[in-house]
C-alpha cells in the first residue's frame, strides 16, 4: 500500500484516478481548489478511511508525506483556462513547482500531466513525442499551451538538477462520466446540445480532426506510466483513432436520437485542424493502448449527461439499440 497524492483529484480525471488507486488498496490524498473540481465526483469516496479530501490550491506550499504524486490540477478546457489566464499559468508553473519541490523533500515519484496542446496546431501527423510543436506562444491559448511546456521544462530540470523520479504524459481528448457541462471541450458539448435538442455548434467546416480517449484507457495509461521504472517519458496517451468534428457530430445525434440541427460558427484563433497521437512509444514502454471504442464510450458518456439533465438514470435508449446495430 502506498500512500498517494492526487492533485485535482476531484475533477473529471482526478476522480477516476482517486477511484482506481483506492479499489487497489491505497492511501489517496485528493487535493484540490474546487474552480472546476466538484465535491459530487469523489462524494462517494469520503466514507472511505483509505481516503482523505484536502481543499487547497497548488499555487501555495504545502507540506505532506507521500510515495507518489499525481499532478493533475489545472483547468483543462478552454472555456475554464482562459476565464483566468494568469491563474492558468501559475498552476501550470508554481503549481509544479511547489510539487516538485514536494517530490525533492520526500523523495517521491512525481507524474505530471502534460496534453497534447504542447504540439499547437502541428505541422507533423500524426504528433510524435520527439516533435517539437507549432504552438503560439502570445495566442488566447498560451495561458495552457506554454504553461504545460513550461511545466515539462521544469520536471526534466528538477530530474537533472536534482534526482526528482520524475514521469511525464501527454494526455490527448479524453471523454467519458464527469466532464462538466459547460466546460466546452466538444464531446461535452455536442451530447448536452443533443440531449437537449439544441443545435449541435461545429466550430469551422468540421473537418478538422480529434482523436478521443475514453477515460478507463486512460487511468490505465496513467497508472502503468507511474509505475514504469527507467523510462520517465514524455509519452504521449491518448486513442490513435482519428475522426473529424462532423462525425463526432453525426454518431452523437445517431446515438442520442436526436431532432437537433448542425450547425456552423467560425473556428476559435490557433484551434488545431489535426490531432492525432502516435502512440507507438507507449505501446512499446509501458504495454498500453487503448481498448474502448469510440460508441462504446459515447454510449456510457451520454448515459451519465442523460441522468444529469433528465434526472434520471434510464440512460438513452436509442444507444443501445445503435450499437446492437452496428453489431
Amino acid at each position: 500500500m502506498k500512500r498517494i497524492l492526487v492533485t485535482g483529484g476531484a475533477g473529471f480525471i482526478g476522480s477516476h484516478l482517486c477511484e482506481r488507486l483506492l479499489k487497489e488498496g491505497h492511501e489517496v490524498l485528493c487535493l484540490d481548489n474546487f474552480f472546476t473540481g466538484r465535491k459530487e465526483n469523489i462524494f462517494h469516496l469520503l466514507n472511505n478511511p483509505r481516503f482523505e479530501l484536502i481543499r487547497h490550491d497548488v499555487i501555495e506550499p504545502i507540506l505532506l508525506e507521500v510515495d507518489e504524486i499525481y499532478n493533475l490540477a489545472c483547468p483543462a478546457s478552454p472555456v475554464h483556462y482562459q476565464y483566468n489566464p494568469v491563474k492558468t499559468i501559475k498552476t501550470n508553473i508554481m503549481g509544479t513547482l511547489n510539487m516538485l519541490g514536494l517530490a525533492k523533500r520526500v523523495r517521491a515519484r512525481i507524474l505530471q500531466a502534460s496534453t497534447s496542446e504542447v504540439y499547437g496546431d502541428p505541422k507533423i501527423h500524426p504528433q510524435p513525442e520527439d516533435y517539437w510543436g507549432n504552438a503560439n506562444p502570445i495566442g488566447l491559448r498560451a495561458c495552457y499551451d506554454e504553461g504545460k511546456r513550461c511545466a515539462e521544462s521544469l520536471m526534466f530540470a528538477y530530474h537533472r538538477q536534482n534526482g526528482v523520479d520524475i514521469r511525464v504524459v501527454r494526455i490527448f481528448n479524453t471523454y467519458g462520466p464527469r466532464m462538466l457541462e459547460n466546460d466546452g471541450r466538444v464531446v461535452s458539448n455536442f451530447i448536452v446540445q443533443a440531449l437537449r435538442d439544441r443545435d449541435i455548434t461545429v466550430y469551422g467546416d468540421g473537418t478538422q480532426t480529434r482523436s478521443f480517449c475514453y477515460i478507463d484507457d486512460l487511468i490505465d495509461g496513467l497508472i502503468k506510466m507511474m509505475r514504469k521504472d527507467n523510462f520517465i517519458g514524455p509519452v504521449n496517451l491518448g486513442n490513435p483513432e482519428e475522426f473529424t468534428v462532423m462525425e463526432l457530430a453525426g454518431l452523437i445525434k445517431d446515438l442520442t436520437g436526436s431532432n437537433s440541427r448542425i450547425v456552423h460558427r467560425p473556428l476559435p484563433p490557433d484551434d488545431p485542424v489535426q490531432r492525432r497521437p502516435d502512440i507507438t512509444l507507449a505501446r512499446e514502454e509501458l504495454d498500453w493502448e487503448p481498448s474502448t471504442s469510440l460508441e462504446e464510450g459515447l454510449v456510457k458518456t451520454i448515459e451519465y449527461f442523460s441522468a444529469r439533465i433528465k434526472g434520471s438514470r434510464a440512460g438513452v435508449p436509442t444507444s443501445e439499440k445503435y450499437l446492437t446495430a452496428k453489431r
